[in-house]
């Protein structure tokens, strides 16, 4: 920039060229040391409530501070953080942010789009776009799919339950200006008794209600059973109740089951129900060869929700919801505009997201997951994807060749449930449960493993959920090692 073009600024928020390669090289190397050294760190901090805070500056700057204090606040911060990229860190669908969608978020950040139509952000707009449909390919949904990036699966599993009401409801377009009252019968939801919190939300939000929301008993795999879906829809019928959707699950939360998708997808249809399959973190295991037959059905889904910020190691947040049929999708949001968003452009320059989901300020999720998928390539993807489902396949196996531990359900993903049992407490459920828990938070606050909880058929389970690049069979030894050392602590302090 010549001193010509410099004189001009008159912001007192701009920086000069050598203030701004200062930032940015030190930034930088903050943020590749970080994701070098992950693995150093204690999974997660020893830290408690308050103690971040304490740590750094407290009043709020009137003048700007020098940047090697803000450097070493920093790395207060990553300090006392829960360290998700940590090859032992095993709790919920965490899973650790790529190095390439990390730049490219940062690159996201500086444009600053606001991704709210093609006007706004035209190269935004057709980025997602082409995002949208490639992940709707990736997992076999659909080559042509509409759909929105969200904050991730809570939201895109809100707006798919929304367009399902809107779609179903014989009030159809008139709902959303009269309001629900108008909707006649009760209209119900059908999803299994493994189904993610964020379906009864969603129902809730949507002024449907909670105890719309029917869940479906469980066969042993964990998987939603047919035959009760089908007897738990013909009962709503006979009470003069209005099903309009079944919610299939590609892989719960608590076990990673897979239903029985194209079965659920039969009943769907034999009853004209809307069909969605809640995808958020198993979706992408569709990438896995050997898992592929797991998601059969899964085409026949009217909506998917799937986060890329879950398995696909790409950073927070992205989610998606995907739709087969876009007019419907976009029947559902399509309302009298603002003036202020009114668009006079045509054809594609017209296209808005508004008209496809509740937001209307939305930064430029998609670059990071196009990023990702350009870089790393979609084989090596689906390379890391089967090798967290090998070494699940890895911890179950270790598992059931130990005496004092229990597997407690199938491992079909990359998730596995187990708890510790010693022979001498294998009849007594209730220290078991007990016991389980306090190793649970004992080892989370150890520092040298991650692991969360699921109940089993009244069991308190241990869970890993491996959706983890860094991690290894070593990490999956050490883990248990770790495991066991707690519980022989929590057995000596009885």
């Amino acid at each position: 920039m010549t001193e010509q073009k410099r004189s001009l600024r008159h912001s007192s928020l701009d920086i000069s060229a050598e203030s701004m390669a200062e930032l940015s090289s030190k930034v930088t190397k903050l943020v590749t040391d970080y994701c070098e050294h992950v693995s150093d760190y204690p999974v997660f901090p020893p830290t408690a409530a308050g103690k971040t805070f304490e740590s750094l500056n407290k009043d709020l700057a009137l003048e700007g501070e020098p940047l090697d204090k803000l450097l070493t606040d920093l790395q207060v911060i990553i300090q006392n953080s829960r360290h998700n990229g940590h090859p032992r860190f095993f709790g919920y669908v965490a899973s650790p942010a790529n190095p390439a969608g990390v730049f490219a978020d940062l690159v996201a950040s500086a444009l600053n789009a606001n991704v709210t139509s093609w006007r706004s952000g035209p190269a935004a707009t057709e980025v997602e776009r082409a995002v949208v449909r490639w992940l709707g390919s990736l997992v076999g949904f659909s080559n042509n799919a509409s759909g929105v990036l969200t904050s991730g699966g809570s939201m895109a599993n809100f707006i798919a339950l929304f367009v399902a009401h809107r779609t179903k409801s014989a009030a159809g377009g008139s709902l959303g200006r009269k309001g629900l009252w108008i909707s006649g019968a009760p209209m119900t939801i059908y999803a299994s008794e493994e189904i993610h919190l964020s379906i009864p939300k969603a129902a809730d939000l949507m002024g449907v209600g909670r105890d719309q929301v029917r869940l479906v008993p469980c066969d042993e795999r964990l998987r939603m059973d047919v035959g009760k879906l089908r007897k738990a829809i013909e009962t709503d019928l006979k009470k003069g109740q209005k099903p309009f959707c079944v919610v299939g699950s590609a892989g719960t939360v608590n076990t990673g089951a897979v239903d029985p998708l194209a079965e659920l997808a039969a009943v769907a249809k034999e009853f004209d129900l809307w069909f969605h399959v809640d995808g958020a973190y198993g979706a992408p295991g569709a990438l896995d060869e050997s898992k592929r037959s797991l998601f059969a059905g899964i085409d026949l889904a009217d909506s998917l929700s799937l986060d890329p910020h879950k398995w696909l190691y790409v950073p927070l947040d992205s989610g998606c919801i995907l739709f087969k049929d876009e007019a419907r999708h976009r029947g559902a949001f399509t309302a009298e505009e603002a003036d202020y968003i009114k668009v006079h452009e045509t054809d594609d320059e017209s296209f808005a997201f508004w008209d496809y989901g509740p937001e209307l300020s939305r930064r430029f999720r998609a670059l990071k997951i196009w990023f990702t998928l350009r870089y790393y390539g979609v084989n090596r993807l689906a390379a890391a994807i089967s090798e967290d489902n090998s070494l699940a396949q890895y911890l179950a196996q270790s598992i059931d060749n130990a005496d004092d531990f229990e597997l407690l359900a199938p491992v079909e993903l990359s998730i596995c449930c187990f708890r510790y049992a010693p022979q001498e407490l294998r009849d007594d459920e209730a220290a078991l449960n007990e016991l389980n828990a306090k190793v649970m938070h004992a080892v989370q606050r150890g520092g040298e493993a991650y692991v969360s909880n699921a109940t089993i058929g009244g069991k308190f389970a241990l869970r890993a959920c491996i959706t983890n690049f860094r991690t290894t069979r070593a990490d999956i030894d050490q883990t248990l090692e770790v495991i066991r050392a707690a519980a022989n602590l929590q057995n000596r302090a009885r």
